[in-house]
């Protein structure tokens, strides 16, 4: 079937003002040489060739001109002559009157005067030619001269301010007295956007309440008939990656209404009172062309909460705009069937009067996707690809806990180079697990340089992570150890964890005590520690700590969190503890992470042998996987809820 409707619309050239100036430069060329008699083609000759046509009687007039050019008539017999065949000016101008045969130009006018008056007298010349006197101006070109200059400093200017403006938005594309014209994206029927609710997998009932949106959009009919009234705006919350802004473009691919499209930085301007223009002009086109929806990307460049920025003053320009968004979204002048649907991954500094019912009805959360929804999203990612058959995507959505959609479309393509750089047909397995490596840890340095004591301690270091993981309960799975350098690390230890939505004290415990794993291997094979122990302290030293002042979780302290879920404890100076309460929980998370570290020295203590078993199976193969623990330290006797963690090559 073919399509009527779109039909080759005729693209006129764009009128470019550059055609303005070459005119006008044109025009005053045109006007300086006509004033300058440019088209008058007369003969040039010499001050001694005159003076020989003056002696043999050919002149019969000189016209001096300006007092420094003189123009020479022949008389009518001399002009027969062979000598001045050539001396004859062709005339361009129909109405011109009698051109001269000759110009030049000569010195001092006394002098020439002298001269001409000499040979008359020697000659006896009769008659004497005659000597006329002429002044000439080029008022166009002495007009035009006169204005060049602030014609240039106009121009001039102009450039500048268009460059300043950049792209701003309105019909003349940046002008200067467009700055403050919304610069919103515009899609409608119009504007073919290939996103749909299809291609946005998992975000099952966020895409329910943006679907509804756009159904009230649709069939008004259908909700206000029973009392409904249309939402202000929804507000899309979430981490980075999980897929906020695909929604938004679903939102602009199924919607049958104009979609305005901007980010929150481009109200943004180094002019005062650009951002609360932009927000005026933007609403009043959404309210044109209603019903209507505005996407605002990244709003929290606009919408963080006033008064927190001491320095700025009164006077803050990011304030104004954000009190004309909050005038606009819900103020004396209500705007009928105009949606404003917002995303942000920092909700928490927002202002709370631009949260409120009233502008942000509803909150519709974003999170990462669990193991169903990263199949899901693995299927779409996964349809361009050329897959190896009877690839099993639910191992992979396994192999993924905590990634983000965006997260898994880089796995995706990760995959896909892997396996173009080997020179494969199809994407196999193993390059998704070597993408996913590759992402989490880095790439491989396989020609990093390294001293076999070094190599020695780093391979005693990921045993001992891998021997204190098997040995703990609630620890993560293990799926694979190397001690290939990757990335800014010298070796590395894979884990699977679980996906639990509450954590318990114990979990958090075995967690610590396995992260702690490689320094306590260092100090009971060695009896030294290293430097090589920096991610692992870092992260048990942020969980002790989220234990202590977060969740709770320490007897000492008590059930006490000083977490300010609002974000407006960023912008105090003062803690919200006492120094005795600040030296209590110091206390507290040292104690912490000091009582896993002999938990862990004990662990490894009492399977010495194997650990140095593992240690030399992983120095010979530098990289090792679950099968290898097995062999060694015989099943984990805990009860797992993933079966399909093996990773083999």
């Amino acid at each position: 079937m073919t399509n009527d409707n779109k039909k080759p619309k005729n693209k006129k050239p764009k009128f470019s003002p550059y055609w303005i100036y070459a005119g006008i430069i044109g025009i005053f060329l045109i006007l300086n040489i006509l004033g300058g008699s440019g088209f008058q083609d007369a003969n040039p000759t010499t001050p001694s060739q005159f003076m020989n046509y003056l002696r043999d009687g050919d002149v019969e007039k000189v016209e001096i001109v300006n007092r420094r050019e003189a123009k020479v008539y022949l008389t009518k017999e001399a002009e027969s002559k062979d000598v001045h065949k050539k001396s004859k000016p062709t005339n361009f101008l129909p109405s011109a009157t009698r051109l001269p045969n000759y110009t030049f130009e000569f010195g001092d006018l006394q002098n020439f005067e002298d001269d001409i008056a000499q040979i008359v007298n020697s000659e006896n010349l009769d008659p004497k030619p005659r000597i006329e006197y002429k002044t000439e101006q080029n008022l166009w070109g002495d007009f035009l001269i006169g204005i060049l200059p602030f014609i240039l400093l106009i121009g001039v200017w102009i450039f500048i301010m268009r460059r300043m403006s950049g792209g701003a938005g309105g019909g003349a594309g940046g002008q200067i007295f467009n700055i403050g014209k919304s610069k919103a994206k515009l899609f409608d029927q119009n504007t073919e956007v290939k996103t749909t609710f299809k291609d946005v997998a998992g975000l099952e009932g966020a895409k329910e309440e943006v679907q509804e949106i756009v159904d009230f959009l649709k069939n008004p009919e259908k909700y206000t008939s029973l009392g409904g009234k249309i939402p202000k705006g929804a507000l899309l919350v979430g981490p980075p990656g999980t897929g906020k802004t695909l929604l938004a473009k679903a939102v602009a691919g199924e919607a049958k209404v104009p979609f305005f499209s901007l980010s929150g930085s481009d109200f943004v301007e180094m002019f005062v009172g650009v951002g609360a223009s932009r927000v005026r002009d933007l609403f009043k086109q959404a309210k044109e062309k209603s019903p209507a929806i505005i996407f605002i990307d990244e709003i929290d460049a606009i919408g963080r909460a006033r008064g927190k920025n001491a320095m700025s003053g009164s006077n803050d320009e990011r304030e104004n705009t954000l009190n004309q968004l909050l005038t606009e979204m819900d103020g004396f002048g209500t705007n009928t069937n105009v949606i404003v649907l917002a995303a942000t991954n920092r909700a928490d500094i927002l202002d709370k009067a631009l949260m409120r019912a009233g502008r942000f009805d509803r909150q519709i959360f974003v999170d990462l996707p669990d193991v169903r929804e990263r199949k899901e999203i693995f299927e779409v990612h996964l349809r361009p690809l050329k897959k190896a058959k009877g690839l099993d995507i639910d191992f992979l959505s396994k192999q993924t806990p905590g990634f983000s959609g965006a997260d898994i479309a880089n796995v995706c393509n990760e995959a896909a180079l892997i396996a173009a750089r080997q020179g494969k047909k199809s994407v196999d397995k193993q390059d998704f697990l070597d993408a996913v490596d590759r992402i989490v840890g880095g790439l491989e340095k396989k020609n990093k340089i390294i001293t076999p004591d070094e190599k020695k301690a780093v391979a005693y270091h990921e045993a001992g992570h891998a021997t204190v993981s098997w040995m703990l309960e609630h620890a993560a799975p293990l799926v694979k150890v190397t001690i290939v350098p990757r990335g800014r690390s010298l070796g590395a230890a894979w884990y699977l964890p679980e996906e639990r939505l509450i954590v318990r004290p114990e979990q958090m415990l075995d967690e610590m005590c396995a992260a702690l794993g490689g320094r306590a291997a260092e100090k009971v094979i060695f009896n030294k520690i290293s430097t090589g122990a920096l991610s692992d302290l870092e992260k048990v030293t942020k969980q002790a700590r989220a234990m202590v002042t977060i969740y709770g979780l320490s007897d000492k302290v008590g059930n006490l969190t000083y977490y300010d879920s609002s974000g407006q404890s960023e912008y105090g100076f003062t803690k919200p503890y006492s120094e005795q309460t600040a030296e209590l929980i110091d206390k507290e998370i040292s104690s912490i992470i000091e009582e896993q570290y002999q938990r862990a020295i004990s662990l490894l203590e009492a399977n010495k042998d194997k650990l140095t078993q593992l240690a030399e199976v992983l120095l010979e193969k530098e990289v090792i996987f679950k099968d290898n623990l097995e062999k060694i330290f015989g099943k984990r006797p805990f009860k797992s809820n993933d079966t399909d963690t093996d990773e083999e090559e």
